[in-house]
C-alpha cells in the first residue's frame, strides 16, 4: 500500500512538472507597481514574490512613479527580470538600514538585493538614506550578466556592493555617489559613461578582485566629480589582496590625489594589487606623481579592454551569453498597454 501511495505521488508531482513547463502561457509575465494603486501591487516586494521562479520568458516589472520605502530581495530563484521605472529622478527605492543596527551588518543594510541572473533595471533610483554613520549599502547585487542603465545609487560609505566571486555586471550612463569605498566587492564591473561623485576626502573604489580573474572594476569614459568642500579622493584602495581597478579616459578633477592610489596601509598589497590608467583627462589626470605601483596601459595593452573581452565566459555557447551586455538600449515605460 505504502508502495502505491509513493508512485501515485511521484506521478502527480511529474503531470506537474509537465504542466509548468508545458503551459508557459498561465503564467504572468508582466507586473505593474503603484502607490497609488493603479498597478497590480503597491510594493515591489509583493510583486517580486508574485513572479514565477525560473520562467521561461523573461518577466517585466513596470514600476510607477513613487518613492517605495521597502528593503527589496530578488532571489536566485528570480532570474530574467527586468524592472523598468517611469523616471530616474521619481522613482525611488529607499531604506536607512546600516552596519551596527541592531544586528544589522555590512552586508545586510542593503536597500536592495539582487542576487537572479540576467537582472535588468533601468530609469530606477537605489537609495540608502541612513547618512554618513557607516557602512550603509543602497544596491547589493550579486547576480551574474545584471545590467543597470540610468539608474542613479544614493548613499554614503559602501554605496554599492559588486558581489558574487565570478558575476559579470554593467552599470551604463548611471549616477552613484558616495563618501568611503563607495564602488567595493569583487565582482568583474564595468562603468560606463557614469558619473562618480565622491562626498568626502576618502576612496572612491575598494575592489576585492578574486584572484586569477583578468579584470576586476573597469571604468570607461566616466566623469569622475566631488562634493564641495572636497579636497583629496584617492581612485581606489584594495579591500583585499589581488585587486584590480582601471580607469580609462575618464575626466578626472583636480581633488583627486597626485598619488592616485592607495595600498590600504599593508604594503602587501601593492605586490598584488592591479591599478591602472589610460588616456584620462582633466587636472586630475597628471601622473607624475602616481605610486610606483600602479600603471599606465600601454595602447595594446588598453586594446584589449573591450565589454566582449571583460564579459568573457568559460561557456560561450550558452544562449545569451554573447550579447547580455550589448542589451542597452532605453525600453519604453508600458502603462496599461500604452507606452509613455
Amino acid at each position: 500500500m505504502k508502495k502505491l501511495l509513493l508512485c501515485f505521488i511521484v506521478i502527480l508531482a511529474c503531470l506537474r512538472v509537465h504542466a509548468q513547463t508545458a503551459n508557459p502561457g498561465q503564467y504572468k509575465y508582466t507586473f505593474t507597481v503603484a502607490k497609488d494603486g493603479s498597478g497590480d501591487f503597491k510594493y515591489i516586494q509583493d510583486a517580486i514574490d508574485a513572479m514565477r521562479g525560473y520562467p521561461l520568458a523573461p518577466i517585466t516589472l513596470y514600476i510607477k512613479n513613487g518613492v517605495y520605502v521597502e528593503k527589496i530581495v530578488l532571489p536566485p530563484n528570480n532570474t530574467d527580470v527586468i524592472f523598468i521605472g517611469e523616471n530616474v529622478d521619481s522613482t525611488i527605492i529607499t531604506f536607512d538600514d546600516y552596519s551596527g543596527r541592531g544586528r544589522i551588518t555590512t552586508f545586510t543594510s542593503f536597500t536592495a538585493k539582487i542576487s537572479g541572473n540576467r537582472f535588468y533595471a533601468q530609469n530606477i533610483t537605489f537609495a540608502n538614506t541612513a547618512g554618513p554613520v557607516g557602512q550603509a549599502v543602497a544596491l547589493y547585487v550579486d547576480a551574474d550578466k545584471a545590467v543597470f542603465k540610468n539608474c542613479k545609487f544614493l548613499g554614503n560609505q559602501d554605496t554599492v556592493l559588486t558581489a558574487g566571486e565570478t558575476s559579470r555586471q554593467l552599470f551604463e550612463d548611471c549616477y552613484i555617489e558616495g563618501t568611503t569605498d563607495f564602488i567595493f566587492g569583487p565582482a568583474t564591473a564595468v562603468f560606463k559613461n557614469c558619473v562618480i561623485k565622491a562626498k568626502a576626502n576618502s576612496y572612491i573604489t575598494a575592489a576585492s578582485t578574486t584572484q586569477g580573474k583578468k579584470f576586476g572594476y573597469v571604468f570607461m569614459d566616466c566623469d569622475i566629480q566631488v562634493a564641495e568642500g572636497v579636497k583629496k579622493v584617492y581612485l581606489g584602495r584594495p579591500w583585499r589582496a589581488y585587486a584590480k581597478t582601471v580607469f580609462i579616459r575618464c575626466k578626472l578633477p583636480a581633488q583627486i590625489a597626485p598619488e592616485g592610489w592607495h595600498n590600504w596601509s599593508n604594503p602587501e598589497n601593492e605586490k598584488t594589487a592591479f591599478y591602472a590608467e589610460y588616456k584620462n583627462t582633466g587636472p586630475g589626470a597628471d601622473t607624475k606623481h602616481r605610486v610606483p605601483w600602479s600603471k599606465q596601459l600601454t595602447d595594446k595593452e588598453a586594446a584589449a579592454y573591450t565589454l566582449e573581452n571583460i564579459f568573457a565566459s568559460m561557456y560561450p555557447d550558452l544562449p545569451g551569453e554573447k550579447d547580455w551586455f550589448k542589451q542597452t538600449s532605453l525600453r519604453p515605460f508600458v502603462w496599461n498597454g500604452k507606452a509613455k
